[in-house]
């Protein structure tokens, strides 16, 4: 076994036996990997095995089987992240792609800083259907898509009203719109943000800001993407997606009773 220092975020943890836990850490240093915690209710280990937690983790590092967990410090427990059932069910679901995107013991440190700062920037308070959304278009070429929403598949043009073809795989510009008969009829700002998403920087992302109408139709259309180019069913996204209705009869309770 190798022995290691590494940052790591817990991704899940389940029980495995009558007091142990696995528990699926994405190191930094050493990717996806599934940790044994022996006793874990009275582990030493306990709070930093528990979902969406950021720390830096000792371990011993397996190649053929389950990995060990020695010990940790500087534990960052998102906490309000995990104080708002809304942002952590997007939260939750990110965690999932992350998981989905990349096989298991694969060094990913790019993707590993994305997740840690979509998750900084959440807790933070920053919008996490938007910050959910870029990371859902940005993991797209994890998944082998390349999306091409920058330029008219035909003519090349930039910067003008574009329309999606699935049957290009790319836009089409107003002077090509004849050429896919099925072409999605979508709202030009809805693929003038997704552009803008392939590339944003995480600094433009404390000025980003999008109006609930827009967000609906962002939504419907990465739902299409993933549906059409991936083809991956989360439990967690599937969550998210029953919050937009009984999770806005919660927001009115609430509200009604802080009156």
């Amino acid at each position: 076994m190798e022995r290691i220092e590494t940052s790591g975020i817990v991704l899940y943890n389940r029980d495995f036996r009558e007091e142990d836990k696995l528990v699926k850490i994405f190191t930094e240093q050493a990717g996806k990997r599934m940790f044994f915690v022996k006793y874990a209710a009275k582990s030493k280990l306990t709070a930093a095995i528990q979902p969406l937690t950021y720390a830096d983790f000792i371990v011993k590092i397996s190649e053929d089987g389950l990995s060990y967990i020695e010990d940790f410090h500087q534990v960052q427990a998102f906490r309000h992240l995990n104080q708002d059932i809304f942002c952590l069910s997007y939260a939750t679901y990110i965690l999932a792609l992350a998981d989905a995107c990349v096989q298991d013991k694969i060094h990913d440190a790019a993707l590993f800083a994305f997740l840690v700062k979509t998750l900084e920037l959440m807790d933070s308070g920053l919008d996490y259907e938007i910050l959910t959304n870029i990371f859902e278009i940005q993991l797209l070429g994890r998944f082998g898509v390349s999306l091409n929403v920058h330029e008219c598949v035909f003519c090349h043009r930039v910067g003008i009203p574009f329309d999606y073809s699935y049957r290009y795989s790319g836009v089409l510009c107003p002077q090509h719109y004849h050429e896919d008969e099925r072409r999605l009829h979508l709202d030009p700002n809805v693929l003038y943000l997704i552009d803008q998403f392939q590339a944003i920087s995480f600094g433009e992302l404390e000025r980003i800001s999008v109006k609930d109408g827009m967000k609906r139709k962002l939504r419907l259309f990465i739902d299409q993407l993933y549906d059409e180019y991936v083809g991956i069913h989360l439990k967690s996204k599937k969550f998210i997606d029953d919050l937009s209705s009984w999770g806005q009869l919660m927001k009115q309770t609430e509200n009604e009773e802080s009156k």
